[in-house]
C-alpha cells in the first residue's frame, strides 16, 4: 500500500478520457489566453488589496511588496509555462504532481487547489456584491440590508454574491470561446478605467507622502508581500487550458508569461500613484482607489474606476471559476473523485455537471459567509501549489530527462529552487489561525483520499 501511494501517472495519459465521453473543444488563442490572464490577475489586487495592504502592512513601501510578490509569481509562472507546454492534461499543479510526485502528492495538491479556488471565487463574489450595491446607492438605489448581507453582518443573504455566481456558471456552460470573448470586452472595459486612474492620478501626486516611505519597516513590507500575493493569483488557471487551447506546447506560455507581466507593471505603477495622491494611513477602505479620487475632487473619474473594479471581479470569478471546473474534471477522470462528474456535455463540450455542482457551493459560501473568511485560506493553499510546481520541474528534468519540453525554463535548478525558496518564505509569514485551518482542510483530504480515491484510483485497476 505504501509503495502505492507514489505511483506516477504515465506522461502520456495525463488527460485520459473514456471513448465514450466528448471531449472539451480545442477554441482558445495565444490572445485569448494574455486577456484571460489578464481578467484572472487584476482585480481585487488592484482595486481593494493596494489600498488595505499600503495603510496595514507597508505604507508607501507597498510597491516593493508587489515586487517580491511578482518574483515569486514569476519564477513559478516560468515553472508553470515549461510543465503545461510539456504534460498535457487539464488539471494543471495536480497533474505536474502526479507525474513528478505520485498519486497521493497529488491528490493533497489537487484537494488543496480546490479549496484555493472555490474561496477564491466565493470571496471576489462578495467583494464583486460590495461594489455593485455600493454603486447602486450612488445612483440612488437603495437595496435592503436583509439581500446585500449575510447573518455574520446583520443581514440574511448576500443574494447578489450568489447571483453573479449562477450568472458565470451559466456563462461556463454554453463554452470555453464564449465565456473568453465575455472575458475580452470587460478587460477591455477595466484597463481603460485603470489608464484614466493613471493619467489623472499622474497630475495630482504630492511627493510628501512618500517621505515616510517605510514606515512599518521591512517585516511590514514582506508581511504586505504575503498579504498582495493575492493578486498575482489567477495566471495558474491558464494551465488548466491545455486541452482546450488550439497550440497548447506554444500559446499557453506565452499567455502565462505575458499576462503577469503586463499586470505586475500595473500593479506597480498605480500603487506609485495611489500612495503619491493621498497619504497611505487614508486607504483602509473597501474602495481605495474610488476613495482616494474622492479626496482630489474627482468623482466622474472615481465613477469610472468603481466601474472598471466591477469589471476587474467579474472576470477573475470568471477565470477562477474555469480554473476550478478543469481541475474537479481532471481528478474525476482519474477516479480520485466519483467519475459521474467526468462527464462532457456532447452539444456545449463543458462538463457541465461539475460547473452546476462548483456553482451550487460557491454560492452557498458567498451568500452566508463573510469576505475574510472565504479569503484566508486561499493564499497558502496557491502558495503550495506554486511550491510543488517548482520543484516538480527540478525532479522530471532527473527523472524524465528525455520529456519534450517545447519551451525551457533556463537556469535550471536555479529559477526554480528560487520559486521554492521564495514562495516558502511567503508561507511562513502567514498567520497561525490560516495554518491550523489548511493543516484541518489537508487531513480531511487525507481521510478522503484512504476512505474513497486510493481504492477508486484508475491506476489502481
Amino acid at each position: 500500500m505504501l509503495r502505492s501511494l507514489f505511483r506516477m501517472k504515465p506522461l502520456d495519459t495525463i488527460d485520459t478520457t473514456t471513448n465514450q465521453e466528448p471531449s472539451l473543444r480545442r477554441c482558445l488563442t495565444a490572445l485569448d489566453l494574455i486577456l484571460l490572464g489578464i481578467g484572472a490577475i487584476i482585480g481585487a489586487g488592484v482595486f481593494v488589496l493596494t489600498g488595505v495592504a499600503a495603510a496595514t502592512k507597508a505604507g508607501p513601501a507597498i510597491t516593493i511588496s508587489f515586487i517580491i510578490a511578482g518574483g515569486a509569481s514569476m519564477f513559478a509562472a516560468l515553472a508553470y509555462a515549461e510543465l503545461a507546454a510539456s504534460i498535457s492534461g487539464c488539471g494543471s499543479a495536480y497533474s505536474y504532481a502526479y507525474a513528478g510526485f505520485g498519486e497521493f502528492i497529488a491528490w493533497v495538491i489537487g484537494w488543496n487547489l480546490l479549496l484555493e479556488y472555490i474561496m477564491a471565487v466565493s470571496s471576489v463574489a462578495i467583494g464583486w456584491s460590495g461594489y455593485v450595491t455600493d454603486m447602486l446607492k450612488v445612483l440612488g438605489i437603495h437595496t435592503p440590508i436583509f439581500i446585500t448581507k449575510n447573518l455574520f453582518e446583520g443581514g440574511l443573504v448576500n443574494l447578489p454574491a450568489m447571483l453573479i455566481v449562477m450568472a458565470i456558471a451559466l456563462l461556463l456552460c454554453i463554452g470555453a470561446k464564449q465565456s473568453a470573448r465575455f472575458n475580452a470586452i470587460i478587460v477591455f472595459i477595466k484597463l481603460i478605467a485603470i489608464t484614466i486612474f493613471i493619467v489623472v492620478a499622474t497630475d495630482h501626486v504630492q511627493v510628501q507622502n512618500w517621505s515616510n516611505f517605510f514606515p512599518f519597516g521591512w517585516s511590514g513590507v514582506v508581511s504586505g508581500a504575503a498579504l498582495v500575493f493575492f493578486a498575482y493569483i489567477g495566471f495558474d488557471a491558464l494551465s488548466t487550458t491545455v486541452e482546450e487551447t488550439i497550440s497548447p506546447q506554444r500559446d499557453i506560455p506565452i499567455g502565462i508569461i505575458v499576462s503577469l507581466v503586463i499586470c505586475t507593471v500595473v500593479y506597480i505603477i498605480v500603487s506609485i500613484l495611489l500612495t503619491g495622491i493621498v497619504n497611505y494611513t487614508t486607504l483602509n477602505t473597501a474602495s481605495p482607489v474610488a476613495n482616494a479620487l474622492l479626496s482630489i475632487n474627482r468623482p466622474f473619474v472615481a465613477g469610472i474606476v468603481a466601474a472598471g473594479a466591477i469589471a476587474g471581479l467579474t472576470t477573475v470569478i470568471l477565470v477562477m471559476y474555469y480554473g476550478l471546473t478543469r481541475i474537479f474534471l481532471a481528478m474525476s477522470r482519474d477516479g480520485l473523485l466519483p467519475a459521474i462528474f467526468a462527464k462532457v456535455h456532447s452539444k456545449t463540450q463543458t462538463p457541465v455537471t461539475i460547473i452546476l455542482l462548483s456553482g451550487i457551493v460557491i454560492a452557498l459560501i458567498a451568500g452566508f459567509t463573510p469576505i475574510e473568511k472565504a479569503a484566508e485560506l486561499v493564499n497558502i493553499g496557491t502558495l503550495t501549489a506554486f511550491v510543488f510546481v517548482c520543484a516538480g520541474v527540478i525532479v522530471l528534468r532527473y527523472t524524465k530527462p528525455s520529456l519534450h519540453r517545447p519551451f525551457k525554463l533556463p537556469w535550471n535548478p536555479l529559477l526554480p529552487l528560487l520559486g521554492v525558496l521564495s514562495c516558502g518564505y511567503l508561507m511562513l509569514n502567514l498567520s497561525d489561525v490560516t495554518w491550523w485551518r489548511f493543516s484541518i482542510w489537508t487531513l480531511l483530504g487525507v481521510i478522503i483520499y484512504f476512505a474513497y480515491s486510493w481504492r477508486h484510483s484508475v491506476l489502481s485497476k
